[in-house]
Protein backbone atom coordinates (compact mmCIF):
# COMPACT_ATOMS: atom_id res chain seq x y z
CA UNK A 1 0.00 0.00 0.00
CA UNK A 2 1.30 3.26 -0.54
CA UNK A 3 0.13 6.73 -0.20
CA UNK A 4 1.02 10.12 -1.94
CA UNK A 5 2.23 13.11 -0.04
CA UNK A 6 2.50 16.60 0.05
CA UNK A 7 5.97 17.13 0.11
CA UNK A 8 6.93 19.34 -2.94
CA UNK A 9 5.09 21.04 -5.20
CA UNK A 10 7.15 19.82 -7.60
CA UNK A 11 5.75 16.32 -6.99
CA UNK A 12 1.89 17.59 -8.24
CA UNK A 13 1.71 18.42 -11.99
CA UNK A 14 -0.15 21.23 -13.54
CA UNK A 15 -3.75 20.15 -13.31
CA UNK A 16 -3.72 18.80 -9.94
CA UNK A 17 -1.54 22.58 -8.31
CA UNK A 18 -4.84 24.07 -10.24
CA UNK A 19 -7.34 21.81 -8.91
CA UNK A 20 -6.09 22.86 -5.21
CA UNK A 21 -6.03 26.10 -6.41
CA UNK A 22 -9.78 26.17 -7.41
CA UNK A 23 -11.06 24.27 -4.36
CA UNK A 24 -9.07 26.83 -2.16
CA UNK A 25 -11.13 29.71 -3.90
CA UNK A 26 -14.06 27.39 -3.32
CA UNK A 27 -13.24 27.09 0.52
CA UNK A 28 -12.60 30.95 1.06
CA UNK A 29 -16.41 31.56 -0.15
CA UNK A 30 -18.04 28.44 2.00
CA UNK A 31 -15.57 27.91 5.09
CA UNK A 32 -17.40 24.63 6.06
CA UNK A 33 -16.37 21.28 4.51
CA UNK A 34 -16.78 17.73 5.42
CA UNK A 35 -13.80 16.23 4.28
CA UNK A 36 -12.45 15.38 7.41
CA UNK A 37 -15.28 14.59 9.22
CA UNK A 38 -14.15 11.96 11.43
CA UNK A 39 -10.82 12.19 10.85
CA UNK A 40 -7.92 13.82 12.36
CA UNK A 41 -4.60 15.08 12.30
CA UNK A 42 -1.35 15.52 13.80
CA UNK A 43 1.08 18.18 13.80
CA UNK A 44 4.54 18.02 15.07
CA UNK A 45 6.06 21.54 15.37
CA UNK A 46 9.80 21.05 15.93
CA UNK A 47 9.99 24.87 15.55
CA UNK A 48 7.79 27.72 16.41
CA UNK A 49 4.73 28.86 14.16
CA UNK A 50 1.70 31.31 14.06
CA UNK A 51 0.42 31.52 10.79
CA UNK A 52 0.49 27.43 10.21
CA UNK A 53 -0.66 26.34 13.61
CA UNK A 54 -3.47 28.65 13.59
CA UNK A 55 -4.56 27.95 9.94
CA UNK A 56 -3.76 23.95 9.96
CA UNK A 57 -5.23 23.86 13.51
CA UNK A 58 -8.33 26.02 12.52
CA UNK A 59 -8.18 24.53 8.82
CA UNK A 60 -8.63 20.90 9.97
CA UNK A 61 -11.92 21.76 12.54
CA UNK A 62 -13.63 23.71 9.75
CA UNK A 63 -13.55 20.86 7.67
CA UNK A 64 -15.02 18.56 10.77
CA UNK A 65 -11.95 16.86 11.89
CA UNK A 66 -9.34 17.27 14.70
CA UNK A 67 -5.75 18.12 15.12
CA UNK A 68 -3.72 17.33 17.49
CA UNK A 69 -0.70 19.57 18.49
CA UNK A 70 2.61 18.29 19.39
CA UNK A 71 6.23 19.36 20.05
CA UNK A 72 8.65 16.81 20.19
CA UNK A 73 11.38 16.97 23.20
CA UNK A 74 8.39 19.16 25.15
CA UNK A 75 4.42 17.54 25.22
CA UNK A 76 6.06 14.23 23.35
CA UNK A 77 9.28 12.39 23.57
CA UNK A 78 12.40 13.71 21.64
CA UNK A 79 12.88 11.69 18.27
CA UNK A 80 15.92 9.66 16.83
CA UNK A 81 16.19 9.57 13.14
CA UNK A 82 19.18 8.13 13.01
CA UNK A 83 19.17 4.35 11.39
CA UNK A 84 20.91 1.98 13.21
CA UNK A 85 21.81 4.39 16.26
CA UNK A 86 22.27 2.73 19.86
CA UNK A 87 19.70 5.18 21.39
CA UNK A 88 22.09 5.62 24.78
CA UNK A 89 21.30 10.04 23.72
CA UNK A 90 18.61 12.14 24.83
CA UNK A 91 15.78 10.62 22.42
CA UNK A 92 13.69 8.41 24.15
CA UNK A 93 11.76 6.98 20.77
CA UNK A 94 13.17 6.76 17.17
CA UNK A 95 10.89 8.16 13.79
CA UNK A 96 10.20 4.56 12.98
CA UNK A 97 8.23 3.94 15.96
CA UNK A 98 6.00 7.53 15.67
CA UNK A 99 5.35 7.94 12.39
CA UNK A 100 3.77 4.02 12.53
CA UNK A 101 2.07 4.81 15.74
CA UNK A 102 0.82 7.97 14.65
CA UNK A 103 -0.37 6.33 11.32
CA UNK A 104 -2.37 4.13 13.48
CA UNK A 105 -4.40 7.08 15.08
CA UNK A 106 -4.68 9.75 12.61
CA UNK A 107 -5.78 9.98 8.93
CA UNK A 108 -2.74 12.73 7.86
CA UNK A 109 0.64 14.36 9.11
CA UNK A 110 2.03 17.23 8.85
CA UNK A 111 5.86 18.12 10.03
CA UNK A 112 7.39 21.64 10.69
CA UNK A 113 11.25 20.91 11.12
CA UNK A 114 13.55 23.65 10.29
CA UNK A 115 17.34 22.86 9.58
CA UNK A 116 20.00 23.32 12.17
CA UNK A 117 21.95 25.71 10.27
CA UNK A 118 25.58 23.85 11.03
CA UNK A 119 25.87 21.48 8.24
CA UNK A 120 23.79 22.22 4.38
CA UNK A 121 25.25 19.02 3.29
CA UNK A 122 23.04 17.38 6.06
CA UNK A 123 20.21 19.83 6.20
CA UNK A 124 19.65 19.65 2.55
CA UNK A 125 18.80 15.57 2.72
CA UNK A 126 15.35 16.80 4.84
CA UNK A 127 15.99 14.18 6.98
CA UNK A 128 13.45 14.54 9.27
CA UNK A 129 10.46 15.04 6.86
CA UNK A 130 11.87 12.36 4.68
CA UNK A 131 11.86 9.78 7.30
CA UNK A 132 8.05 10.66 8.42
CA UNK A 133 7.25 10.17 4.76
CA UNK A 134 9.06 7.14 4.49
CA UNK A 135 7.97 5.17 7.48
CA UNK A 136 4.11 6.55 8.38
CA UNK A 137 1.28 4.72 6.28
CA UNK A 138 -0.68 8.22 6.19
CA UNK A 139 0.20 11.20 4.24
CA UNK A 140 2.27 13.46 5.50
CA UNK A 141 2.25 17.14 4.74
CA UNK A 142 5.27 19.16 4.51
CA UNK A 143 4.96 22.35 7.05
CA UNK A 144 8.26 23.79 5.84
CA UNK A 145 11.76 21.89 6.50
CA UNK A 146 13.55 22.99 3.74
CA UNK A 147 10.74 23.96 1.49
CA UNK A 148 7.71 25.79 2.13
CA UNK A 149 4.74 24.09 -0.42
CA UNK A 150 1.96 25.32 1.35
CA UNK A 151 3.26 29.39 1.26
CA UNK A 152 3.91 28.42 -2.15
CA UNK A 153 -0.10 27.61 -2.63
CA UNK A 154 -1.11 30.80 -0.97
CA UNK A 155 1.17 32.98 -2.70
CA UNK A 156 -0.30 31.82 -6.17
CA UNK A 157 -3.65 32.19 -4.89
CA UNK A 158 -2.94 35.73 -3.82
CA UNK A 159 -1.37 36.33 -6.97
CA UNK A 160 -3.72 35.00 -9.23
CA UNK A 161 -6.33 36.50 -7.00
CA UNK A 162 -4.72 40.16 -8.03
CA UNK A 163 -3.49 39.71 -11.42
CA UNK A 164 -5.13 36.90 -13.19
CA UNK A 165 -2.57 34.80 -15.44
CA UNK A 166 0.54 34.79 -14.02
CA UNK A 167 2.44 34.00 -17.39
CA UNK A 168 5.31 36.27 -18.38
CA UNK A 169 4.65 38.49 -15.81
CA UNK A 170 7.55 39.90 -14.15
CA UNK A 171 8.47 38.33 -10.52
CA UNK A 172 11.30 39.70 -8.67
CA UNK A 173 12.67 37.30 -5.26
CA UNK A 174 14.71 39.72 -3.41
CA UNK A 175 16.91 39.30 -0.55
CA UNK A 176 17.15 41.57 2.03
CA UNK A 177 19.21 42.36 5.30
CA UNK A 178 17.94 40.21 8.50
CA UNK A 179 20.51 40.29 11.61
CA UNK A 180 20.88 36.72 11.65
CA UNK A 181 20.74 33.93 8.36
CA UNK A 182 17.59 32.16 7.85
CA UNK A 183 16.02 29.19 6.11
CA UNK A 184 16.21 29.31 2.76
CA UNK A 185 12.97 27.47 2.24
CA UNK A 186 10.57 30.31 1.01
CA UNK A 187 13.27 30.99 -1.37
CA UNK A 188 13.55 27.99 -2.62
CA UNK A 189 9.51 27.54 -2.92
CA UNK A 190 8.98 30.64 -4.44
CA UNK A 191 11.90 30.59 -7.06
CA UNK A 192 9.85 27.05 -7.91
CA UNK A 193 6.61 27.79 -7.89
CA UNK A 194 6.58 30.96 -9.78
CA UNK A 195 8.68 29.15 -12.62
CA UNK A 196 6.20 26.78 -12.61
CA UNK A 197 3.32 29.27 -13.51
CA UNK A 198 5.51 30.53 -16.34
CA UNK A 199 6.67 33.92 -14.83
CA UNK A 200 10.01 35.92 -16.00
CA UNK A 201 11.56 35.07 -12.68
CA UNK A 202 14.19 37.44 -11.34
CA UNK A 203 16.74 36.03 -8.48
CA UNK A 204 17.84 39.38 -6.65
CA UNK A 205 20.80 38.71 -4.28
CA UNK A 206 23.69 40.60 -3.27
CA UNK A 207 26.39 38.61 -4.64
CA UNK A 208 26.86 34.77 -5.79
CA UNK A 209 27.33 33.70 -2.28
CA UNK A 210 23.26 34.67 -1.87
CA UNK A 211 22.66 32.14 -4.47
CA UNK A 212 19.79 29.45 -4.04
CA UNK A 213 20.98 25.56 -4.01
CA UNK A 214 21.76 24.08 -7.10
CA UNK A 215 18.87 21.77 -6.88
CA UNK A 216 16.34 24.15 -6.76
CA UNK A 217 18.22 26.47 -9.22
CA UNK A 218 18.00 23.50 -11.59
CA UNK A 219 14.59 22.91 -11.02
CA UNK A 220 13.42 26.49 -11.78
CA UNK A 221 15.45 26.65 -15.22
CA UNK A 222 13.46 23.41 -15.98
CA UNK A 223 10.45 24.74 -14.78
CA UNK A 224 10.75 28.13 -16.96
CA UNK A 225 11.85 25.93 -20.13
CA UNK A 226 8.42 23.94 -19.68
CA UNK A 227 6.22 26.84 -19.46
CA UNK A 228 7.84 29.65 -21.54
CA UNK A 229 8.69 31.48 -18.42
CA UNK A 230 12.60 32.84 -17.68
CA UNK A 231 15.00 32.95 -14.91
CA UNK A 232 17.14 35.86 -14.43
CA UNK A 233 19.95 36.46 -11.33
CA UNK A 234 20.20 39.63 -10.89
CA UNK A 235 23.11 41.76 -8.10
CA UNK A 236 21.59 44.95 -9.17
CA UNK A 237 18.37 46.12 -7.51
CA UNK A 238 17.71 49.15 -9.64
CA UNK A 239 17.61 46.89 -12.70
CA UNK A 240 16.15 44.17 -10.80
CA UNK A 241 13.09 46.16 -9.97
CA UNK A 242 12.53 48.34 -12.86
CA UNK A 243 9.07 47.34 -14.73
CA UNK A 244 8.42 44.09 -12.43
CA UNK A 245 4.96 43.48 -11.75
CA UNK A 246 5.58 41.67 -7.69
CA UNK A 247 8.21 41.70 -5.54
CA UNK A 248 8.35 38.95 -3.12
CA UNK A 249 11.12 39.86 -0.47
CA UNK A 250 12.51 36.92 2.05
CA UNK A 251 15.84 36.82 3.81
CA UNK A 252 17.88 33.92 3.76
CA UNK A 253 21.52 32.77 4.82
CA UNK A 254 24.60 32.79 2.81
CA UNK A 255 24.94 28.59 1.75
CA UNK A 256 29.00 29.05 1.49
CA UNK A 257 28.92 30.15 4.89
CA UNK A 258 26.50 27.95 6.32
CA UNK A 259 27.17 27.11 10.04
CA UNK A 260 29.81 29.94 10.10
CA UNK A 261 27.35 32.73 11.32
CA UNK A 262 30.93 35.19 12.11
CA UNK A 263 31.80 34.51 8.63
CA UNK A 264 28.82 35.71 6.85
CA UNK A 265 27.94 38.42 8.88
CA UNK A 266 30.26 41.13 7.64
CA UNK A 267 28.92 40.38 4.00
CA UNK A 268 25.36 40.76 5.54
CA UNK A 269 25.97 43.74 7.11
CA UNK A 270 27.24 45.71 3.63
CA UNK A 271 23.69 45.26 2.03
CA UNK A 272 20.94 46.85 4.61
CA UNK A 273 20.37 49.00 1.38
CA UNK A 274 18.24 45.70 0.01
CA UNK A 275 15.76 46.73 1.71
CA UNK A 276 12.37 46.99 -0.17
CA UNK A 277 11.54 50.54 0.20
CA UNK A 278 9.24 53.26 -1.90
CA UNK A 279 12.29 54.24 -3.97
CA UNK A 280 12.83 50.69 -5.36
CA UNK A 281 9.21 50.00 -5.68
CA UNK A 282 8.93 52.89 -8.16
CA UNK A 283 10.52 51.35 -10.18
CA UNK A 284 8.24 48.79 -10.77
CA UNK A 285 5.22 48.54 -13.28
CA UNK A 286 3.20 50.05 -10.05
CA UNK A 287 3.96 46.47 -8.62
CA UNK A 288 2.53 44.43 -6.08
CA UNK A 289 4.82 43.55 -2.59
CA UNK A 290 4.36 40.32 -0.42
CA UNK A 291 5.99 38.53 2.37
CA UNK A 292 5.70 35.35 3.87
CA UNK A 293 5.32 37.04 7.15
CA UNK A 294 6.75 36.88 10.15
CA UNK A 295 8.71 40.63 8.70
CA UNK A 296 10.95 42.90 10.79
CA UNK A 297 9.14 46.17 9.62
CA UNK A 298 12.19 49.02 8.90
CA UNK A 299 14.38 46.58 8.06
CA UNK A 300 13.53 43.89 5.35
CA UNK A 301 10.42 46.61 4.13
CA UNK A 302 9.66 49.87 5.33
CA UNK A 303 6.23 50.94 6.95
CA UNK A 304 5.09 52.44 3.85
CA UNK A 305 5.64 49.72 1.39
CA UNK A 306 4.09 47.20 4.19
CA UNK A 307 0.85 49.33 4.30
CA UNK A 308 0.19 50.13 1.17
CA UNK A 309 -2.95 49.22 -1.17
CA UNK A 310 -0.19 46.97 -3.30
CA UNK A 311 1.19 44.94 -0.61
CA UNK A 312 -1.34 41.63 -0.16
CA UNK A 313 1.11 40.08 2.48
CA UNK A 314 -2.06 39.52 4.58
CA UNK A 315 -3.86 38.52 1.78
CA UNK A 316 -1.25 35.80 1.09
CA UNK A 317 -1.08 34.78 4.91
CA UNK A 318 -5.37 34.58 4.93
CA UNK A 319 -4.88 31.89 2.02
CA UNK A 320 -2.75 29.46 4.02
CA UNK A 321 -6.03 28.53 5.83
CA UNK A 322 -8.18 27.95 1.98
CA UNK A 323 -5.02 25.99 0.66
CA UNK A 324 -3.89 23.99 3.76
CA UNK A 325 -7.69 23.04 3.32
CA UNK A 326 -7.80 21.90 -0.19
CA UNK A 327 -4.40 19.90 0.53
CA UNK A 328 -6.09 17.91 3.32
CA UNK A 329 -9.12 17.84 0.92
CA UNK A 330 -6.80 16.28 -2.30
CA UNK A 331 -4.77 13.89 0.08
CA UNK A 332 -7.78 12.33 1.75
CA UNK A 333 -9.36 11.60 -1.47
CA UNK A 334 -6.84 10.54 -3.24
CA UNK A 335 -6.80 6.69 -4.41
CA UNK A 336 -4.89 4.32 -1.93
CA UNK A 337 -1.59 3.05 -4.41
CA UNK A 338 -1.30 -0.59 -5.02
CA UNK A 339 -4.84 -1.49 -2.65
CA UNK A 340 -7.31 -3.69 -4.99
Amino acid sequence: MTVRHFLNTQDWNRAELDAMLVQAAAFKHQVQGSAMQGKSIALLFFNPSLRTRTSFELGASQLGGHAVILVPGQDSWPIEFELGTVMDGAAEEHVIEVARVLSRYVDLIGIRCFPKFQDWSVDRQDQVLRAFAQHATVPVINMETITHPCQEMAHVMAMQERLGDLRQRKYVLTWTYHPRPLNTAVANSALMIATRFGMDVTLLCPTPEYLLDERYMATARCNAAETGGSLTVSHDPESAYRNADVIYAKSWGALPYFGRWDEERPLRERYRHFIVDEAKMALTRQGLFSHCLPLRRNVKATDAVLDSATCFAIDEAENRLHVQKAIMTALLEQPVLGSA
